[in-house]
């Protein structure tokens, strides 16, 4: 911990943050932007949850870590926020709350969580322990998706949103939720993140599940296709309007963990939520439906 106190002395205090699920490759990239490319003087990842495994052990020894614990809870005092991005959404609320409700800022990784219950729970621990909740697919903040809405809206009064991309209702980790989260959140946001106006129609193929639901007096289409082993499916958005039709799309190459990060701290740090809470329950409502139908 010395190098960080040395760090303090010199300039404002840096916000302290662990990391629980760290078998979620987004770790990397989250230690890489402040630790190793230090692109932030006032952040760092200083603890690690999960145990002393190989994987972490290497994480730390990479980012200069000095802490490994076993459970999030366990490195509570030694810092400000915490991410956390278990592939497997359903351990989202069990982590979050605790640290929340001590006063700890938290980004939790897509998916927020894998019931509306749960995220309603993070939310009330949010604001009852006066800290930042905050929760996103990376493709909502893409530049892409920022592209096509400016672009939107110099159309009319958009009639149909699509967003297509790869999930797969069978995947262990927690089924659409895993990947779902990159084709809902961006529908969302591309409109303004509105509340929704229908229940959510779904039909299933082998291949593909796809989902309607209108979402503030837009028809949504949502298409989920299982890529094969060798395939490569990007994200693939578009707008229609009655004057026009407007699309992208979104290739891993496009996307930036480090944005959606440094968003994550500057809200921290102000201690003012980057986005309304109530946003936050629409992509999760939308998924457990799907699957509830499924």
């Amino acid at each position: 911990m010395q190098p960080l106190a040395q760090s303090r002395s010199r300039r404002a205090p840096v916000l302290r943050i662990g990391i629980a699920g760290t078998e979620n490759s987004h770790t990397d990239h989250f230690i890489r932007h402040l630790n190793i490319e230090q692109n932030r003087q006032d952040a760092r990842v200083v603890a690690l949850a999960g145990g002393a495994t190989e994987r972490n052990r290497t994480l730390a020894e990479r980012g200069q870590i000095d802490i490994i614990v076993d459970a999030p809870e366990e490195f509570a005092g030694e810092i400000d926020a915490a991410i956390i991005c278990h592939r497997q959404g359903g351990e989202h609320r069990k982590h979050t709350v605790p640290l929340l409700e001590a006063g700890k800022h938290v980004f939790v990784d897509k998916p927020t969580a894998t019931s509306v219950s749960d995220v309603e729970d993070m939310i009330d621990a949010a604001r009852s322990g006066g800290a930042v909740l905050a929760s996103w697919s990376i493709l909502r903040t893409a530049p892409g998706i920022e592209e096509l809405r400016s672009a939107a809206a110099g159309l009319e009064e958009p009639s149909v949103v699509t967003v297509v991309g790869p999930a797969d209702p069978a995947d262990p980790h927690a089924g659409l939720f895993f990947y779902g989260p990159h084709i809902v959140e961006p529908a969302l946001e591309i409109l303004g993140n509105p509340g929704l106006d229908s229940d959510v129609s779904v039909h299933a193929a082998e291949h593909a599940v796809t989902a309607f639901v209108r979402a503030g007096g837009v028809q949504l289409v949502l298409a989920f296709i299982r890529k094969n082993g060798n395939g490569s499916i990007p994200w693939h958005a578009t707008v229609a309007a009655r004057n026009g039709v407007v699309a992208r799309e979104i290739t891993t190459s496009t996307l930036d963990h480090g944005t959606g990060l440094d968003r994550f701290v500057d809200a921290a740090r102000s201690g003012t939520p980057p986005m309304p809470y109530e946003q936050l329950i629409p992509p999760v409502s939308i998924l457990a439906d799907i699957t509830a139908h499924l």
